[in-house]
C-alpha cells in the first residue's frame, strides 16, 4: 500500500507498478503475443513475446509515473485549491461556451489552414458525420434515457432514401434531404410503438433486433436496394445547382465556371466538409433549443423517473415517440449526406458495429454533453483513421479506452449538464 502524500513509500510504489505490469502482460499475451504469418507452407503461428514485454513496460512506467505525480502535485491541485482560485473565474457554463466558440472557429478555418490537406479535410468530414450521429442519438439515450442499439437502422434508411429517390426519380439532394429525415422519423415512430412498455435491457434487445431487421431487408430486397451489391452512381449534392465537376452536364454551368476560377477536385471536398459542418451545427443548436422547451424537460423527466413523470400528468407515450422520431430524423439527414459523399452504399456500411461506435461516443463523451460527444468522436473515430498502419491494434485500443473510461470516469469525459431551469432570487418568480 502506498504511503500518504507526506512521505512516499518507494518500495510500495514499485511493487504496485510491478503488479500492474504483471496483469498487463497476462492480458496482452493472448492479444499481442501471437501473429499469423503467411508462408509457402501455409499459415504459421509465431510468438511475439517482445510485444508483451513492451506492453508490460509501458504499463509499469505509466503506473509509476502516475503514483509519483499524484504524490508530488496532488496537494497543489486539490479540490479546495481549485474551488478557491478558479471556480469564481471559470464557471462550467462560461468554460463550455468559450470552448464551443473556439471549436466552431477552428472548424470554419480548418480547410484554409496551412497544414490542412485533402486527406485531413476528408477525415474531418468523417468525424463530423459521427458527431452528428452522436448528437442525434444523445436525444434518445442522453436526454430521454432510452437505450437504443439499433440507431444505425435510421442511418441506413436515410442513406437508401436519398439513393433511391435520386436514382429512380431524379430528385436533387436538397429535395431528398428533408424527405430522408421524414422517412427516418417515420421508422423511429414505427420502432417506438412496440417498445413503449419496455425498459432497460429489454428495450436494448428490441432496438438491436430492429436494426438487424432493417439490414436484412436491405440485403434481401435486391430488386430495389441492390442487395449485397449495393447502389452506385448516386448523385452528389450541388451548390445551388452548380455542380463540382470539370465539365457541366446537359449544358449547365459548373461551380468553377460560375465563379470564374480554375477547377480543382479539392472544391468538392471542401464543399462537402462545410455541408456536414452546417448540418452538425444545426443538430447541435436544435438539440440545445429543444432542451429548454417543455418537450426537452419532459425527456429529462422521463429519464430520471418514468413513474414520477406519469404522476405529473405527462404522457410517456408521446414523450418516447417524440424522442425516437427526432433522434431518428437526424440519423436520416446524416445518412443522406453519407450516401451523397460516398457515391455508393451497401449493407456493409450499416452493421451493428456502427451502432456500437455511435453509442460508445455518447457514453464516452458523457450522456447529455454536446462538447463531450465531439471529443469522444475525435478519439474513437479520428485517431484510428490517423493510425491506419496499426490497424491490427485498433480494436484493442478501442476496448482499452472504454475500460479506462469506465474505471476512472464512468460518467464520461464531460458529464456536467446544466439544469434546464435556473431559479433566481427567492423573492422573484421565475419567468
Amino acid at each position: 500500500m502506498i504511503a500518504s502524500p507526506a512521505r512516499l513509500d518507494m518500495p510500495a510504489a514499485l511493487r504496485d507498478a510491478g503488479l500492474a505490469a504483471l496483469v498487463a502482460a497476462f492480458l496482452a499475451f493472448p492479444l499481442l503475443g501471437f501473429q499469423l504469418d503467411a508462408s509457402a507452407r501455409g499459415l504459421a503461428l509465431n510468438v511475439r513475446l517482445v510485444w508483451v514485454l513492451y506492453a508490460a513496460a509501458a504499463v509499469f512506467a505509466g503506473r509509476l509515473f502516475f503514483t509519483l505525480a499524484l504524490h508530488s502535485f496532488g496537494p497543489a491541485v486539490s479540490a479546495a485549491f481549485v474551488r478557491q482560485n478558479f471556480s469564481s473565474r471559470f464557471t462550467p457554463q462560461s468554460t463550455r461556451y468559450v470552448a464551443g466558440i473556439v471549436m466552431i472557429g477552428f472548424a470554419l478555418a480548418l480547410p484554409f489552414a496551412g497544414f490542412a490537406d485533402r486527406n485531413l479535410i476528408d477525415k474531418a468530414t468523417l468525424i463530423l458525420i459521427y458527431v452528428m450521429l452522436g448528437w442525434g442519438l444523445n436525444i434518445v439515450v442522453g436526454l430521454a434515457g432510452l437505450l437504443d442499439l439499433g440507431y444505425v437502422a435510421f442511418y441506413a434508411v436515410g442513406a437508401y432514401s436519398y439513393a433511391l429517390l435520386s436514382s429512380y426519380f431524379g430528385l436533387s439532394f436538397w429535395i431528398c434531404l428533408p424527405l430522408a429525415g421524414l422517412f427516418a422519423a417515420a421508422f423511429g415512430i414505427a420502432l417506438g410503438f412496440p417498445v413503449l412498455r419496455l425498459r432497460g435491457d429489454y428495450l436494448a434487445i428490441v432496438t438491436l433486433g430492429f436494426g438487424e431487421i432493417v439490414r436484412e431487408i436491405i440485403i434481401n430486397w435486391q430488386e430495389v436496394t441492390g442487395g449485397p451489391n449495393g447502389l452506385s452512381g448516386i448523385a452528389r449534392p450541388s451548390f445551388f445547382g452548380l455542380e463540382m465537376l470539370p465539365v457541366a452536364r446537359d449544358g449547365g454551368v459548373t461551380f468553377a465556371d460560375f465563379f470564374n476560377i480554375a477547377y480543382s477536385p479539392d472544391q468538392r471536398i471542401i464543399f462537402l466538409y462545410y455541408l456536414i459542418l452546417a448540418l452538425a451545427l444545426f443538430t447541435n443548436f436544435f438539440t440545445l433549443r429543444m432542451r429548454r422547451l417543455p418537450i426537452g424537460r419532459a425527456w429529462e423527466a422521463l429519464r430520471e423517473d418514468e413513474i414520477a413523470c406519469r404522476s405529473l400528468g405527462l404522457n410517456p407515450t408521446m414523450i418516447k415517440l417524440s424522442a425516437f422520431a427526432i433522434g431518428a430524423s437526424f440519423a436520416g439527414f446524416a445518412g443522406s449526406f453519407f450516401a451523397a459523399r460516398q457515391n455508393f452504399i451497401s449493407p456493409e456500411s450499416f452493421t451493428f458495429i456502427e451502432s456500437a461506435i455511435i453509442l460508445a461516443i455518447v457514453v464516452l463523451g458523457g450522456m447529455g454533453s454536446q462538447i463531450g460527444i465531439v471529443l469522444a468522436a475525435v478519439l474513437l473515430v479520428g485517431l484510428p483513421e490517423w493510425f491506419r498502419d496499426m490497424a491490427e491494434f485498433r480494436m484493442v485500443a478501442f476496448g482499452a479506452a472504454m475500460v479506462l473510461i469506465m474505471v476512472w470516469r464512468p460518467q464520461g469525459l464531460l458529464a456536467h449538464r446544466d439544469p434546464t431551469i435556473r431559479l433566481g432570487d427567492p423573492g422573484k418568480v421565475p419567468t
